[in-house]
This record gives C-alpha cells, sequence and structure tokens, in this order.
C-alpha cells in the first residue's frame, strides 16, 4: 500500500524548499512558515518591516511598536488582530523625539472625534462649602430664672401664660412676704437714724429687692404691704410654675425667660471636614418651615469633643432672630462657607482620574501627546480640586474626554514608569 502524498519524505522536502523560496522572494516582508503535523504549511512570524506596517493615520504616519488587547489584557501582537469579541487590536505607536515612556500618544484624528478639550491651570482663592444638619435652640446666655431668695405668697400674677413675651422691667407678679416686711420696717428705722446708706438698704439689696420699690423706701414713703416682682430683661417666657395663691420657698424657680433675639444652631459635621472649618466662617441656615428663606450667621465656637459613634463634630452657629420665626428644635441645613488662606493651584474636578489610591491628570504636550501626571490633592470646591503638588500655573491639563483618552492609550503602562521610580 501506497503512502499518501502528505507523508512521502520526498514531498515534505520538496514544501520546505518551496517555503525558503518564498521566504527570500518576499523581501523584508517575507512570512515565515512551519511545517504543521497535517502536512500543511502556517505563518510562524513576521519580520520587523512587516509589524511596523500600521493602518494609514493608526500612528499619524509613524511606526507602529506593536498591538495591544483592547480590553486592557496583558498579551500584544506584532501585527493588527481581533480579540475573541471581535474587537481590533489597538496599535501602540513609536516614541517620537522628545517623548519618554511616560508619555501617552493619540492620533490628532481621534483626539478631534473624542472632543479633548484642555484648561490652562490657574492660581485661585479657594473656598470650601461645608454642609451639615444643624438643629434651632435657644441661646443659653439670654436664659433666666426668676427664682426668690425670699419666702411668701403669689397675691396677683401679672403674666400668666407659658409663651407670653414681656420687657424688661414689666411687673410679673406681686407677693407678700412677711421677711420682706420686716426687712422694709428695719431699713425706715435705719435711714431715720443713720441716713439712707444704713445697714438695712445692704439686707434689702442683697435679697433682690426691687430698686424701684428701694426707691421709695428712700424717699421716706410708707412700706407696702405688697411689692412687685419685674421681669429682668426682654423675653418669652417658657416654663411658668407660678401659680396665682401659691406659697414659695427661698430659691423655688416660679419663671424661666428666654431672649430670642439670638438663636444657637447646632450643627453636626463630619470628622474630615473638621479641619476646613473655623471660628468665624460665615454660615448660611435654612430650615424646614421656611424652605425659601436663608438666615445668615457666624460659627461662634467648636466643641472640644466629637462623638464616637457618629464621627461627627458639633459646632455653634449664632443667627439673629429678630422677627422670631426661628424657634427651638427646628430642623435645619447648615451651610459654611470656609475660605483656604492664600491662593492655590486648582483643576477642574473633571480633569481627575482618580483611582481609589492614586489621582492622575493628563498633562497636555501638544500634537496628541499627554502626559500622565499623579497630583496630590487637597480640599475639593465647587467646580475644582486643590493641587498640593505636582502641577504648577501655566501648564495645560485635559478638562474634558480623560476616560476616553484613558480607552485609546494604554495610561497603566505609562504610568508604571512613575511607579518604577517610586520604588527606586
Amino acid at each position: 500500500m501506497s503512502n499518501s502524498s502528505g507523508s512521502r519524505p520526498g514531498s515534505r522536502l520538496m514544501l520546505v524548499a518551496l517555503a525558503a523560496l518564498l521566504g527570500i522572494a518576499g523581501g523584508a516582508g517575507a512570512v515565515l512558515w512551519a511545517w504543521k503535523g497535517n502536512g500543511l504549511l502556517a505563518p510562524l512570524a513576521v519580520t520587523e518591516a512587516a509589524a511596523s506596517e500600521a493602518p494609514a493615520g493608526a500612528c499619524g504616519g509613524g511606526k507602529v511598536k506593536y498591538y495591544r488587547n483592547p480590553m486592557g489584557a496583558p498579551d500584544t501582537s506584532p501585527v493588527p488582530k481581533k480579540d475573541s469579541m471581535n474587537m481590533d487590536y489597538i496599535p501602540v505607536c513609536e516614541e517620537e523625539p522628545g517623548d519618554d515612556a511616560s508619555t501617552v500618544k493619540v492620533s490628532l484624528d481621534k483626539v478631534q472625534r473624542l472632543g479633548v478639550r484642555s484648561e490652562a491651570v490657574e492660581e485661585r482663592a479657594l473656598s470650601r462649602t461645608v454642609r451639615a444638619f444643624a438643629t434651632v435652640q435657644f441661646d443659653e446666655r439670654r436664659q433666666t430664672v426668676i427664682s426668690p431668695k425670699f419666702g411668701g405668697w403669689i397675691e396677683k400674677l401679672h403674666v400668666s401664660a407659658t409663651g407670653d413675651v414681656v420687657t424688661a422691667g414689666q411687673p410679673l407678679f406681686d407677693i407678700y412676704s412677711p421677711e420682706l416686711n420686716v426687712l422694709q420696717q428695719e431699713f425706715l428705722l435705719a435711714n431715720r437714724l443713720q441716713g439712707p446708706q444704713g445697714i438695712g438698704d445692704a439686707r434689702l439689696r442683697n435679697m433682690d429687692y426691687p430698686e424701684r420699690e428701694l426707691a421709695k423706701l428712700r424717699r421716706g414713703e410708707r412700706a407696702a404691704r405688697t411689692i412687685s416682682i419685674p421681669a429682668p430683661g426682654p423675653g418669652t417666657v417658657i416654663e411658668k410654675m407660678a401659680v396665682e395663691g401659691m406659697r414659695f420657698q427661698p430659691g423655688e424657680t416660679l419663671f424661666r425667660i428666654v431672649d430670642t433675639a439670638t438663636m444657637w444652631v447646632l450643627a453636626e459635621i463630619y470628622e474630615q471636614d473638621l479641619a476646613f472649618v473655623a471660628v468665624g466662617d460665615m454660615a448660611s441656615v435654612v430650615v424646614n418651615t421656611w424652605p425659601g428663606r436663608s438666615f445668615p450667621g457666624r460659627v461662634t465656637f467648636i466643641y472640644p469633643t466629637v462623638g464616637k459613634d457618629s464621627r461627627t463634630a458639633r459646632l455653634r452657629i449664632e443667627v439673629a432672630n429678630p422677627d422670631g420665626l426661628l424657634r427651638a428644635d427646628m430642623a435645619a441645613t447648615a451651610e459654611i462657607e470656609s475660605p483656604i488662606a492664600g491662593r492655590w493651584v486648582a483643576v477642574p474636578d473633571s480633569a481627575i482620574i482618580d483611582s481609589g489610591r492614586l489621582q492622575v491628570v493628563l498633562v497636555e504636550r501638544g500634537e496628541g501627546r499627554y502626559e500622565p501626571r499623579p497630583v496630590k490633592l487637597g480640599a475639593r470646591v465647587p467646580g475644582y480640586v486643590q493641587v498640593l503638588a505636582g502641577l504648577a500655573a501655566g501648564e495645560s491639563v485635559v478638562t474634558s474626554a480623560t476616560f476616553l483618552i484613558d480607552a485609546e492609550s494604554n495610561i497603566r503602562a505609562a504610568l508604571a514608569a512613575f511607579t518604577a521610580g517610586a520604588a527606586r
């Protein structure tokens, strides 16, 4: 039985010789062929000249170094090919004079199609806005308690309801106190014997005896059976324990009055925002009850503790409330304007490529060349990001289509030069 032509030694030698002749005839663009087990010839490699040939416009007329996987896989090819999803491999162009390993090259026609825009880096005056949830509270320094230092009976109430608004010096109630009556008689006697600055004057003052009643005694008028207790200042009655006809003991609280002309807004800010807030910063407060109106205020105090569970810091904002629209325990939102001292290099926030561990901007170097440069970022302000290191004023950065440039070129490979330098 005779063998097939694919298994004859003579035929195999003739095919190998033919392949060699084809390689010689092909010259610089020759394809090397290898013998396969099925008796057929298959292409083995492409010469350097053939590998450098690229589709028109792929590298702007330049040479292609190799073709990389479009999905970022590590495999490369010396010739154009497609991956398993029928996507073309992306040509990687050879470096041009003046470029280094960290430069990304994108053809000018693709730059135009991608709509790449750049902006010159400038030094700016930056101001960060910190937003926080808050609640409205009474000003603790404007609260007053009516707690007499003597005992007696309330004979008449002039302010009889919680929520009543009082003015400074307005009578709150009339009291009868046997203890005060004795002191009044002693004062009149001392005034006749020792003059108007007798010991009785001091004892009455120590009891917070009303100044208006004391003036009557100094003029020699007869001591009144009851005296009126005035409000020490303007405000709103928020607690009323006094009842007409009741007996009270020394030190017992009868009224609590608070002046609502100024209110406190207690805001909770996140721990990472604490460094951007300082005493004296201006704030704008909006309450749910009046959503269309903002109340200006100023940060007057930052509390010295941070919540163990919430990891928030509390700060106090003082807000004027002349019309009484703000009420205690209202829910509010505070926006604090925190200017950053000095002028800083800043880039639009759209220019930042953030991988989590590394932040990069694309510095334009002309003719479709871009340098991926790691930067150290600071505060984020509306529309811009503070750059602490890595950029200088006057350089131009890409502000749009950064993601598409990343897709068209291997930025991670370009950043390997920075990573290697840092490792050394």
